[in-house]
């Protein structure tokens, strides 16, 4: 086993949206970073409907003019249908100041650009390599890695986890925890679709409620150059009814909708239908003095409001000040500095999420109050990613806020 002399200030485990922007973050402060990613890129994952808080973090690190360079798919808000009711959310109808619109991504691309752009702030990238081990002692964590040439060991000073569903350090650590969401089963693939020849808005991403079925959702999220990503979630109960292949079950449950089912007539897949069931995480701690967790390596909630890469970028975001305090020698709580900072959108997030799937949430958006209503426009906040806005209400009381207003509602 080869081990590398160089000594790391920081190694960072995955190259997707968390690890990159820490990465790059990190590096244009002078830090010796290292990436160690599994996959090479591109490759395909989802999580491609972006919420405008993110935007936050990608003009904060410098990169946000690459990405509109890039021409994704503008994204304004959200529509929600059940083919009886339907409701449009615009993101700038917000309670939260600041951006109103972001990006609908293919993730092979926008990933591969975040890569690019921490390579260019000076972070190493080591891609189709895989971490086997990680030891800790009073000091130096040791990194056990395997690549193209075989086994090797690195050192560094702190170890990031960016690894999403991979979850090395909970893995390898001891530290998940069942999730507090029942075990969901998602379907998805790319279509070649016929937007464009109908009356649909592509600037929003389309959830359409299973019209019998309020448990079970789709998405519709319309790229640029006639393309778009499509899929179901469900719980594996309703799931097992169905048979065939992930592709006979994905089009068998659009074929229930009527809306959805008339968008897709024509659409043809680019790709193979994926599946993923109980993708929902949590665990016991989300860093100490040697290691943090970012993004969907320490707790995933559910992909019905796409907050996974907001969530992500945020963690990120939250690392980088008592981590270059650590560097330089300062004693930092990681508790206090990083790890409740961003359980406080998460919480938000969580609550919104139970109440999506408990029904009240679907019940205020598709009866919601008067547009001008400013209990609507902190609705709105939650939904474009402002979930840390504690002038919020719903931030840090969302359930009892959601409970009321679901009862006014209804």
């Amino acid at each position: 086993m080869t081990e590398y002399q160089d000594k790391y200030d920081v190694v960072i485990i995955g190259a997707g949206p968390a690890g990159s922007l820490a990465a790059t973050m990190l590096a244009q402060r002078g830090v010796n970073v290292l990436v160690i990613e599994k996959s090479g890129f591109p490759r395909f994952v989802i999580g491609e409907s972006l919420l405008p808080q993110s935007m936050v973090y990608l003009e904060k690190a410098g990169i946000l003019g690459a990405v509109k360079d890039a021409d994704f798919q503008t994204k304004n808000g959200a529509n929600f249908s059940d083919d009886t009711r339907f409701s449009s959310i615009d993101f700038s109808d917000k309670f939260t100041e600041g951006w109103s619109s972001t990006y609908q991504v293919q993730r092979e691309k926008f990933d591969s650009l975040l890569a690019r752009e921490a390579e260019k702030a000076g972070a190493k990238i080591w891609f189709e390599n895989t971490v086997l081990d990680v030891q800790f002692d009073s000091e130096i964590v040791s990194i056990k890695g395997c690549g193209q040439q075989g086994e090797y060991l690195i050192k560094c000073r702190f170890v990031v986890d960016a690894s999403g569903y991979g979850r090395v350090l909970p893995r390898l650590l001891n530290l998940g925890l069942p999730s507090t969401f029942p075990v969901r089963h998602a379907l998805f693939t790319h279509v070649d679709d016929s937007l464009d020849r109908q009356d649909f808005d592509r600037e929003k991403i389309l959830i359409t409620v299973h019209p019998k079925h309020s448990d079970i959702w789709f998405w519709l999220i319309p790229f640029s150059e006639g393309v778009s990503s499509v899929g179901v979630v469900c719980s594996a109960e309703h799931m097992a009814r169905y048979h065939g292949s992930a592709s006979d079950k994905l089009w068998a449950l659009i074929g229930e909708t009527t809306q959805l089912n008339d968008y897709l007539k024509g659409a043809t897949e680019r790709r193979p239908v994926s599946e993923l069931s109980g993708y929902s995480s949590n665990v016991s701690r989300m860093c100490n003095s040697q290691f943090a967790l970012l993004g969907n390596a320490g707790e995933f909630l559910d992909p019905v409001f796409s907050s996974g890469v907001t969530i992500a970028f945020k963690s990120a975001d939250l690392l980088i000040d008592p981590l270059m305090r650590q560097l330089s020698g300062e004693d930092v709580d990681w508790e206090q500095d990083f790890a409740a900072p961003l359980k406080v959108g998460v919480d938000c997030f969580r609550a919104f999420v139970e109440a999506w799937y408990d029904g009240e949430l679907q019940t205020i958006l598709f009866n919601p109050p008067p547009y001008d209503n400013p209990i609507k426009k902190m609705i709105v906040s939650i939904l474009a990613g402002y979930a840390w806005d504690e002038k919020n209400p719903f931030v840090k009381q969302g359930r009892r806020y959601i409970d009321l207003l679901a009862a006014q509602c209804a």
